[in-house]
């Protein structure tokens, strides 16, 4: 019984990946069709294992094509750019001062 565990364990592999292809968007696949990367996922384990490096090796996308950015808010340099005019912008107002200091940030 045991020796047919790794079969198995490739046929699970393949069938997971063709799932994973499926629910993917153009950009995961990066512009392959989905029947072609159903036929390299088949190849066994090297095509499940292409699949996984391939679709998920461009650093600019997440899982499912979800685009990255900033995770939060203190991460992200345009905001913290804003929060600084902001601050500024509060702290001539209680001075009293009315020039503009955005034309030289």
């Amino acid at each position: 019984m045991l020796r047919y565990l790794p079969f198995v364990l490739m046929v699970a592999f393949a069938v997971w990946c063709a799932f994973d292809v499926l629910g993917s968007d153009e950009r995961r696949r990066r512009g392959v069709p989905a029947p072609v990367w159903l036929l390299i996922v088949l190849v066994p384990v090297l095509g499940g294992v292409l699949w996984l490096v391939m679709s998920r090796g461009e650093p600019s996308t997440g899982h499912r094509g979800a685009a990255r950015g900033p995770v939060a808010p203190d991460d992200d340099p345009e905001f913290l750019r804003r929060l600084d005019l902001e601050r500024r912008r509060r702290e001539r107002q209680a001075r009293g001062d009315d020039t503009d200091d955005a034309a030289s940030a």
